[in-house]
């Protein structure tokens, strides 16, 4: 597909913040982009202050009769509405994935994957790439801070993108760089097992040319196998130097995460005292243990994107590594029927680091209701080791609970990839 010769296109799942960043570069690029979600956001409004003709709902009609492309996100159903209308007229579509692949075929792309970690991770090596003197394109799985966006239009060969893993999303790319953060388990709704999702990492890794690089832990446990694929040169970012550099973002994790940054720069020909400042400067992305404010009784409240056990644990110590004399309240809301119910114990243990534990009901996104599966079984479950958790029946009630019971002394955890990001919004004053 020539994209020069596309006028027009039209995104189903338009508020979706990996879809929403292909929206901005057609937007950037001269084209009319109109877009549809199943509700309003801060991401599809500012889409549509830069020009996005953004529909509420999914309808036939919304795809107009001069629509030259058809994208839509991965999360909605193949019976869509919209990508049935798409299809019945001969309209070319194409999946977040595979755009995002035809849009970065000529350039050198620097693909960020991992189980967990990438989105952080890739808005580091974007900041330190910048501020090192590249230019390269970005489109990344949150907002940066400066500027506040999920896309960058480049002027130089480099596209850094996250590399998702989610229905082996990331084999569309054509990687030059790879990063891999870690391998754990995840879309236990797509993939079997451990050895299904390392195949797929490993198939990714098979892409890099040999004059490319793959940058990793290579002792982690799990990357094994995958490394064995790599023919192109192995950089183990555990080696990276990073004496004198202090983070201002919390948690081991981010340790790592900035060693990765550092490496990729390091292969760009980034001067590694650039780096190591950009790295310290770095504030974190868009809900990554994003400081949101106090409540009126002075507890601090910090918003996150994490939905699986290995992200939520993260966040509890990075919170109670920034915070040793405070108590650490998450109010999670877990992400998806299957994946809490596969991986249920691992949830309860992650969980039960905090000091107290508010539970929300469990957000379906994509799913049917299973009802053998629950927030209150999870929290049961985590009762048998900490007694100091509550599940609610609805998020209203929890605003009102932290309002009432959080002081100076606590530090809340708005945490999940749901809806959930409103509570932190609201308790603040």
């Amino acid at each position: 597909m020539d994209l020069k010769k596309i006028k027009k296109v039209h995104f189903i799942g338009i508020g979706g913040i990996g879809v929403s960043a292909l929206a901005r570069m057609m937007l950037h690029e001269g084209k009319i982009v109109t877009g549809s979600d199943s509700g309003s956001s801060e991401i599809t409004e500012e889409l549509k202050k830069i020009g996005a003709l953004v529909f509420q709902g999914h309808k036939a009609e919304y795809v107009s009769t001069d629509v030259d492309l058809v994208v839509y996100t991965a999360a909605i159903p193949k019976d869509n509405t919209e990508l049935t209308e798409a299809h019945k007229r001969n309209i070319p579509f194409l999946s977040y994935s595979e755009m995002l692949g035809l849009v970065s075929r000529d350039k050198k792309v620097i693909a960020v994957s991992g189980t967990h970690g990438k989105t952080t991770t890739t808005a580091m090596i974007a900041e330190s790439l910048i501020a090192g003197g590249l230019k390269p394109t970005v489109v990344v799985g949150s907002l940066l801070k400066n500027p506040r966006t999920n896309f960058i239009s480049g002027e130089d060969e480099y596209f850094l993108t996250e590399a998702d893993e989610y229905k082996k999303s990331f084999l569309s790319l054509s990687p030059f760089i790879v990063v891999i953060t870690n391998i754990d388990l995840d879309h236990l709704d797509f993939y079997k097992d451990l050895a299904d999702i390392q195949d797929a990492f490993s198939s990714l890794v098979a892409k890099i040319p040999a004059e490319g690089f793959l940058i990793c832990n290579m002792k982690h446990p799990h990357l094994a196998p995958v490394i064995e694929r790599a023919k192109c040169k192995v950089i183990d970012y555990m080696s990276a130097d990073i004496r004198g550099l202090t983070l201002k973002v919390p948690g081991i994790h981010n340790v790592e995460n900035a060693r990765a940054a550092l490496c990729v720069g390091g292969v760009l020909d980034v001067s590694e005292g650039s780096l190591l400042r950009s790295l310290g400067d770095f504030e974190g992305a868009w809900r990554r243990f994003e400081y949101k404010g106090k409540t009126s009784s002075g507890a601090l409240v910090y918003d996150d994107y994490a939905h699986n056990p290995q992200k939520v644990l993260a966040v509890i110590l990075g919170a109670k590594e920034k915070f040793p004399d405070k108590k650490i309240t998450i109010v999670f809301q877990p992400h998806l029927y299957s994946r809490t119910k596969l991986l249920f114990k691992e949830f309860t243990e992650s969980l039960s680091k905090a000091d107290h534990i508010i539970l929300t009901p469990i957000y379906s996104a994509r799913e049917v209701f299973d009802p053998s599966i629950s927030s209150d079984m999870l929290a049961e479950e985590i009762k048998k080791i900490h007694k100091n958790v509550i599940s609610f029946a609805g998020i209203v009630d929890i605003e009102a609970y932290i309002k009432k019971t959080l002081t100076e002394v606590d530090v809340c955890l708005v945490v999940g990839a749901g809806d959930i990001y409103h509570v932190a919004q609201h308790v603040v004053v």
